[in-house]
């Protein structure tokens, strides 16, 4: 047996596939777990890019980044108590986003109907409307609410021709009407876009606003009641802290702002998230390292919680 090594294409402090399978079949006729089970999918999938190529590498880099980082979080004074089960890619369909839709969609209803939470890489960010629409089908998302972290509002009704793209993603995801969406670091957006959100009564909170006053956010997510969809696109960074993106956009949040943000979701009642739009295609990348630390640092921070869900 071999001691000291690690592989790379799986996410740190994760168990395999065997171990999911082992647990599957021991789960037959008993009850849950108290603590929170999470399955960990990519989704190596860019075909609506339209500026930075290389988002189906996120799964990968964040994969290997996941090693640089202690199972001890200084930050919270906590350590990850969690299972976090890495299931690999799911099979996607260059080109074909429906098909690649459907794989994920179905992948993560399996997931929730064993009670647990799927985390996923992009991967672009039309992946997100899979998993939407499969907590749709598990359960009504009449109390869902969505907190999308993003430079952009992504709710366009078309781009460049397309339905489903990575700049109309919350559109459709607002069409499948969620109790509410919370829009985090935004600072671009078209005017048809901005006069959508505000007829529609969408929240949205500026980069600019979040610099300016951190706490006043913090006190409005720490407020939400009920389900949590949490949507990560790593463009909401400024460029120096993750410039390996689909579309860099500077003014941006910072790590230590956006650590803030998910010391208070992650004590929330997050039924799943995704972090997407990591272009990356080399060890060591700052984007890759700060995607890393999100899920890292959500998972740890899943402890000091003291709701069960």
């Amino acid at each position: 047996m071999l001691f000291y090594t690690h592989n790379p294409s799986q996410f740190a402090f994760s168990k395999d596939e065997n171990d999911f399978n082992n647990y599957i079949s021991s789960k037959n006729g008993k009850k849950p777990t108290k603590k929170s089970l999470f399955a960990l999918l990519g989704v190596p999938f860019d075909s609506t890019t339209t500026y930075r190529p290389g988002a189906r590498f996120g799964p990968s880099a964040v994969r290997e980044a996941s090693h640089n980082f202690e199972n001890y979080n200084l930050s919270c004074d906590c350590s990850i108590d969690s299972t976090i089960f890495d299931l690999g890619n799911v099979q996607v369909s260059h080109g074909n986003f429906k098909k690649t839709c459907s794989n994920l969609l179905e992948t993560v209803s399996d997931l929730l109907e064993y009670d647990i939470k799927p985390i996923v890489i992009g991967g672009e960010h039309t992946i997100s409307y899979a998993l939407v629409k499969a907590l749709n089908a598990y359960k009504n998302l009449n109390e869902l609410t969505i907190v999308h972290l993003d430079a952009h509002m992504d709710i366009a009704d078309s781009y460049m021709g397309e339905k489903y793209s990575h700049a109309t993603v919350m559109r459709r995801i607002f069409e499948l009407n969620p109790a509410r969406i919370i829009q985090v670091g935004v600072r671009s957006a078209s005017y048809e876009e901005k006069e959508f959100v505000q007829e529609m009564q969408i929240e949205y909170y500026t980069s600019a606003e979040i610099n300016e006053n951190l706490n006043s956010l913090l006190k409005i997510l720490d407020l939400i009641n009920g389900p949590v969809y949490l949507s990560i696109d790593m463009d909401v960074f400024d460029p120096c802290e993750a410039p390996s993106v689909g579309n860099p956009t500077p003014g941006g949040i910072n790590s230590q702002q956006l650590e803030e943000i998910i010391r208070i979701l992650a004590l929330k009642q997050v039924v799943a998230m995704d972090i997407v739009e990591v272009a990356a295609d080399k060890i060591g990348d700052l984007t890759s390292i700060n995607a890393a630390k999100i899920i890292l640092d959500f998972i740890s921070m899943q402890g000091k919680s003291s709701l069960q869900y």
